[in-house]
């Protein structure tokens, strides 16, 4: 049976990707109170990692939960962590372009560019006057897509996910903007 190792920072505001490991088999959580040192272990002593929450091309945030904030830079994905994650083929990386982080230290797996999942976000995306409805229904199905197969192959994660996310994006530019950033690195 396959170790998932999922690290989502605690942040309401993601509460939404919840769905997305719900169903995972053989699942370790961590949502905070860990030093990268501890992560890069679990890291290494689980099958596949899921990675969810905010972030920039430079990782994934730590929000604050935490406790080792290498030079105040507020990742707990970062450089630091790629050679651990350079070991597996697997991975799924859902933050805000983590499709830079993905491609510069290429890594492999499924994941995300820039991903709107606030209205904020949509506006600076160029969708002004964007719903929180709008935002929530697109944020909620694809946490949910995502989740129905967590536990099958990265490939089959990814061709599941473009699917059928696809069938809101002509109704929801959020969801059309999400699913035109949505990759595979095999």
């Amino acid at each position: 049976m396959n170790k998932t190792l999922i690290i989502h920072p605690d942040d309401r505001s993601t509460d939404f990707l919840k769905p997305i490991y719900s169903n995972v088999e053989n699942p370790t959580l961590i949502t905070g109170g860990c030093t990268k040192t501890q992560i890069k272990e679990l890291i290494e002593s689980h099958d596949q990692v899921i990675m969810l929450g905010h972030g920039s091309p430079g990782g994934l945030f730590s929000m604050g939960q935490f406790d080792d904030d290498t030079f105040g830079r507020g990742y707990i994905i970062d450089y630091s962590i790629v050679p651990v994650l350079q070991a597996k083929d697997n991975n799924i990386f859902i933050w805000c372009n983590a499709d830079m982080f993905v491609h510069y230290n290429s890594l492999k797996g499924f994941y995300s560019g820039m991903f709107i999942s606030e209205t904020t976000e949509a506006s600076y995306c160029g969708l002004p006057g964007t719903s929180q409805n709008i935002v929530d229904e697109s944020n909620n199905l694809f946490a949910q897509i995502v989740g129905e197969v967590i536990n099958e192959d990265i490939k089959t994660i990814y061709d599941h996910t473009k699917l059928n996310y696809q069938l809101i994006t002509e109704t929801n530019p959020v969801a059309l903007y999400n699913h035109n950033r949505l990759y595979l690195a095999e």
